[in-house]
C-alpha cells in the first residue's frame, strides 16, 4: 500500500530529458534514445545490456557475462583471449603457495603438530614419522 502523503506516488524512474524533478508537472519529458549491445563471453553466452545512445567510443568494449561472470566482448574472440591470459580468482592456498616453499610448509606443519602433542591434543603415535 502506498502512503497517501508520499511524494513519489505516481512517479516513474528512468532517464528523461529536461530539468527539474519528474513529479513537478504532468509533462515528464521524453525518454532518451537507447541501444542494446551484444557481448559474448568465451563460453558463448550472450549478454545484451541497454545503454543510452552514446558515441561508439563511449560504449564499453568489455562487459561481465550475466550467466558465468567471465569477461565478455562485442566480438567474442577478444574475450576468449583475455580469459586465457587471466588467472582469475585465487584461493587462499594459492596465495600461501606463492609466499612459501614446500619445505616451509612442512616446517610449519611439524611445529603445529608438536604444539598439539605438547598440549595433549594429539597422541604421540598419531602422525609420527616412521
Amino acid at each position: 500500500m502506498i502512503h497517501p502523503a508520499s511524494g513519489f506516488r505516481g512517479t516513474r524512474a528512468g532517464v528523461t530529458e529536461g530539468t527539474g524533478f519528474s513529479f513537478e508537472s504532468e509533462d515528464h519529458g521524453k525518454a532518451l534514445p537507447r541501444i542494446q549491445v551484444s557481448y559474448w563471453c568465451a563460453k558463448g553466452h550472450e549478454t545484451r545490456p541497454v545503454f543510452v545512445k552514446l558515441p561508439e567510443d563511449q560504449i564499453p568494449l568489455v562487459w561481465d557475462c550475466r550467466r558465468c561472470g567471465a569477461p565478455a566482448s562485442r566480438d567474442g574472440q577478444s574475450a576468449a583471449a583475455a580469459d586465457a591470459m587471466d588467472d582469475g580468482y585465487k584461493t587462499h592456498l594459492e596465495y600461501v603457495k606463492e609466499r612459501r616453499s614446500g619445505q616451509d610448509a612442512e616446517d610449519v606443519l611439524a611445529g603445529a603438530l608438536e604444539k598439539l602433542r605438547a598440549r595433549g591434543v594429539l597422541a604421540d603415535e598419531l602422525l609420527r614419522d616412521t
